[in-house]
């Protein structure tokens, strides 16, 4: 049994967000704390403004997004059918996402200008939420958040996130793939804090509404990506079984309560998207060889699997997340064992077994899921499925903050080693240093994939405005059948992707956007 520490004993650990405690010591164990308060603050700044930096380019790149593949389809159907009228021509036709159309009517309903600020509305509504869920972590595990550190943490798992891949584009500033696979991430966050606030509610009335949230919520993301469903789904019913009261992580029923919601709403958003008469069509495009489930299947989608993690494990600026974690646990004064969710009493010790299982339930979720993912994508898009790396996001973020969480209780851990000595005085400056420094290395790895990013999209975006108003002054004047040169980024699909002109749903879309007959190519 682990009980939670006693607070009888001094502190030293004031980092950006700490306040100054009453210590005996004096002379240099004074000074070693004015030196790493300092050092902690420094290098929290430091990793702060880099990261930030990398996150402003996307945001400024909103504004040179122009459409390309399922762009052109979102745009003139969001343009001429409203958004009701795209959330009907999904379900019976398209996929059956009504979520995911009813948010594509949202942001193509004004034009391009949607498309254009979803990059910054992304990334400011995922570093609020990540920081607001920073913070509930911290204080869980009985430490002071720092809004310097958990800014800097938040900014570095999403310049991870959108830039280490090998479809930087597709993440961050392709609407259709944002809409798809990272806004359900932003949307995640945000529901774990509703979900910590309805456990915590002492009125009825605000749990009832949390718990109707919960289920609501699920459905819509249900029938918004597949993916983060699956995904959600397993560490959803994961914190729902360590939730039962008779496990002692949760005094009540309200954790499994909602997290039985979730899951039911993932379920029944689910059962809609895949029995909708657009998820039939799509599924009769890819018609199954050989079954997924087969021992041939399976072989094969693991071999998928296996590629997918070579690939994210080829790149080791992932290892940020670990670092700068690191100096959220040095600065917050993480207390390590605690037994707490919400405010337990010492009266009911939680189990060794059961503070182990909470504390690897990321590892399952993120295995699984990204299996699950690959799985899909087989299903799907056939033997090349699983190169989808724009999907990978779904499990990619609960990777990213476990790893930022591990690296904070190793960073708790270390700021509580006993500094006697001259190398145990100098331990903790250089471990700061360390953690900093990686941080700051695994930033700068990302640069030239920005450097890229931000080339290939403001040269196509020239190119494209070049284009379209030549083929708008050549309509005005009455053509009907123009050129157009595809102008490719971001590995996605332009026209005259195919031959055959009747198949090429890009061309047709497009000539749907200009009002116009038809395209050749220039």
């Amino acid at each position: 049994m682990i009980t939670a520490p006693t607070e009888t004993e001094d502190e030293d650990e004031d980092g950006d967000g700490g306040r100054r405690t009453h210590s005996s010591a004096a002379g240099p164990e004074s000074g070693r704390r004015r030196l790493v308060r300092r050092m902690l603050r420094g290098a929290g700044g430091a990793v702060l403004a880099a990261a930030g930096a990398l996150v402003a380019v996307g945001c400024f790149l909103g504004l040179y997004l122009r459409p390309t593949s399922d762009d052109w389809c979102a745009a003139w159907k969001a343009r001429d059918l409203g958004v009701l009228g795209i959330t009907a021509d999904f379900y019976s036709t398209q996929n059956g996402r009504i979520a995911n159309a009813f948010l594509s009517g949202v942001v193509y309903g004004g034009g391009l200008a949607g498309a254009k600020i979803l990059p910054t509305v992304i990334t400011v509504a995922f570093t609020v939420g990540l920081v607001l869920l920073g913070r509930q972590f911290v204080r869980l595990l009985g430490g002071r958040p720092g809004v310097v550190t958990l800014t800097a943490c938040a900014l570095v798992v999403q310049a991870v996130l959108y830039y280490a891949g090998t479809r930087s584009y597709q993440v961050l500033l392709w609407a259709p793939a944002s809409i798809s696979h990272t806004i359900p991430s932003v949307i995640g966050v945000w529901a774990l804090l509703l979900a910590i606030r309805t456990v915590r509610r002492p009125r009825s009335a605000a749990r009832a509404l949390g718990f109707a949230g919960s289920f609501l919520i699920g459905f819509a993301l249900g029938t918004l990506s597949e993916p983060f469903a699956l995904v959600s789904g397993l560490l959803a019913a994961g914190a729902g079984l360590l939730a039962l009261p008779r496990l002692k992580l949760a005094q009540t029923w309200r954790p499994f309560t909602w997290c039985l919601l979730w899951c039911s709403g993932l379920v029944c958003g689910l059962i809609v998207l895949y029995t909708s008469p657009g998820a039939r069509w799509r599924r009769a495009q890819q018609p199954e060889k050989e079954s997924l489930l087969s021992p041939g299947g399976l072989r094969a989608t693991f071999s998928d699997w296996l590629h997918m993690w070579e690939t994210v494990t080829g790149q080791w600026a992932y290892l940020g997340a670990v670092a700068v974690g690191v100096l959220l646990g040095l600065a917050a004064g993480l207390r390590i064992p605690a037994t707490q969710l919400g405010r337990r009493s010492r009266s009911r010790p939680v189990p060794r077994t059961t503070l182990v299982a909470a504390l690897l339930l990321p590892v399952p979720v993120v295995v699984l899921g990204s299996f699950a993912v690959v799985l899909g994508l087989r299903s799907g898009y056939g033997p090349s499925g699983w190169t989808y790396a724009r999907t990978w996001t779904n499990y990619l973020v609960p990777m990213e903050l476990a790893l930022c969480a591990y690296g904070a209780l190793l960073g708790a851990w270390a700021r509580r080693l006993p500094a006697r000595g001259r190398t145990g005085t100098l331990a903790l400056p250089a471990g700061i240093v360390a953690a900093g420094g990686l941080a700051l290395a695994a930033v700068a790895a990302l640069v030239p994939s920005v450097q890229q990013l931000t080339t290939a999209t403001v040269t196509r975006a020239v190119a494209w405005d070049a284009q379209n108003s030549r083929i708008r002054t050549e309509a005005a004047r009455g053509a009907t059948d123009i050129g157009y040169r595809p102008l490719h980024i971001g590995s996605l699909a332009e026209p005259f992707y195919t031959s055959a002109y009747d198949k090429d749903w890009v061309a047709a879309c497009v000539v749907e956007w200009y009002g116009i007959e038809r395209i050749h190519r220039l």
